[in-house]
């Protein structure tokens, strides 16, 4: 927590002189009351007063009156709010070595139930797209809230030879522009309007091998302002049966760590389908909330005022009167 005007915890300096000030008022009251000779008299003359009960109240007004006062200095905190408007493609890796079973049931079905739990659990606010690549980018869906053709994408999605990675992150950038210019913003940082956060979801298992290089491809994301985060899924030791011939299909991590780097985005692996499913709920927080400063003056408010009342209560029927 922080405070947004923190001179005002200054009045806190009149609280404590005040409780300074009941403190010699009590003990003034004390030496006056001893200057009583026959203390046998004054028993039967002076009022019984309620003990120590009576400096409950007033202790009780102080708490109040301070807490009065951390409210007045706006106190702020860090609150996690659902973003709006923010872009999604989500591109997903559809070539033969996705067929490999070192995932079980493989590689592309285990990729399908974990992104249908994306779509379906990502801030309804969220504008998500869908890309699948092999030879060449397809966008199956341009960016939307509604979730459900994203769903049936997704079920419908089919192996194809080959894997055109760098193709699959510049169809992403064209739909988040396409989309962007049409909803009036700008996707990332670049452009004239207002900014609207995009991201780039990439979910491969291999090397590029046909199209235009990662590399490329990752620093026009750069200059768009719009980050690739990248997973790689699946194993070092997968293979497939390619008529007959069983061929080794493991990671290549190194080329999508740079995507990551270059785009200014971050890099997850995941060998299982629990733990792509555990990265892309970490994906969808950090996409779907951002974290806001917001006045938290209010709780600081009310609780001062309800102690300070209740204690001036207290005090009126302890002792008959309101310090």
């Amino acid at each position: 927590m922080t405070l947004a005007h923190p001179a005002f915890l200054a009045a806190g300096g009149l609280v404590l002189a005040l409780v300074i000030g009941y403190l010699i008022a009590i003990r003034r009251a004390r030496i006056h009351t001893l200057r009583f000779a026959n203390l046998a008299l004054l028993e039967r003359v002076a009022p019984r007063r309620p003990g120590g009960w009576r400096h409950v109240g007033f202790a009780a007004i102080a708490v109040g009156l301070m807490l009065l006062v951390v409210a007045m200095a706006g106190p702020t905190a860090d609150a996690k709010v659902p973003r709006n408007r923010a872009t999604v493609m989500l591109a997903i890796d559809v070539s033969l070595s996705m067929q490999a079973t070192d995932v079980a049931p493989d590689r592309l079905d285990a990729a399908k139930d974990a992104a249908k739990e994306f779509a379906q659990n990502l801030t309804p606010g969220v504008n998500l797209g869908l890309i699948s690549f092999a030879g060449i980018a397809t966008v199956l869906v341009s960016p939307t809230t509604d979730r459900a053709p994203v769903l049936q994408a997704i079920d419908s999605l089919k192996l194809d030879e080959r894997t055109a990675t760098g193709e699959a992150i510049i169809s992403a950038l064209q739909s988040i522009d396409m989309f962007s210019r049409a909803t009036g913003g700008t996707g990332g940082t670049a452009g004239s309007g207002e900014s609207i956060p995009a991201r780039i979801v990439l979910m491969t298992d291999g090397k590029r091998t046909v199209g235009r290089s990662e590399h490329d491809a990752a620093q026009r994301a750069r200059d768009a302002g719009v980050p690739v985060s990248v997973i790689a899924f699946g194993t070092d030791h997968g293979s497939i049966n390619l008529d007959g011939t069983q061929i080794a299909v493991p990671l290549d991590t190194d080329a999508m760590r740079q995507i990551a780097q270059i785009s200014g985005g971050d890099f997850h692996t995941a060998h299982t389908v629990a733990e792509l499913k555990t990265v892309y709920s970490q994906l969808g927080e950090q996409i779907g909330y951002q974290t806001v400063h917001r006045d938290a003056s209010r709780p600081w408010l009310i609780a001062g005022t309800i102690v300070t009342i209740v204690a001036a209560a207290f005090t009126l029927m302890v002792t008959g009167r309101v310090p």
